[in-house]
């Protein structure tokens, strides 16, 4: 990816999808630590699809949420991600889903990125 800085503020770059804006002041663009955020969530959340799949387990959506712990003390860095799945379909096995999360954070190249740096803690509600 190649970045170009903006005239107010920040950076910005072409992807085949369109234009980002990625800048410290959410006024400008993205900020960086969502995009850190939405990528693990992101991830995760399509491997958890994939594994779901290959083990036949029939979902109809899932739906993902997010919290963030920053410590302010060193550099506003991200500490613990929560990912939160709302999982719906018929017939859910909640051991099988809960297996399946574990499975997918082993398997998912952003979270296993960051593993020796940002907690990431994730919890499933089925619908």
């Amino acid at each position: 990816m190649n970045f170009k800085m903006k005239e107010e503020e920040g950076f910005t770059t072409t992807t085949e999808f369109g234009e980002l804006h990625v800048a410290g002041d959410e006024q400008f663009g993205y900020r960086p630590y969502q995009l850190m955020v939405a990528s693990i969530a992101v991830c995760s959340g399509g491997v958890l699809r994939k594994i779901l799949k290959k083990k036949r387990i029939d979902i109809e959506d899932i739906a993902i949420s997010t919290n963030v712990e920053r410590n302010e003390e060193k550099a506003n860095r991200i500490e613990k991600i929560h990912i939160h799945y709302k999982i719906k379909g018929q017939n859910l096995n909640e051991k099988k889903i809960h297996q399946s999360i574990v499975l997918a954070n082993k398997n998912c190249p952003m979270a296993q990125s960051v593993a020796e740096s940002i907690e990431i803690e994730e919890t499933v509600e089925l619908l």
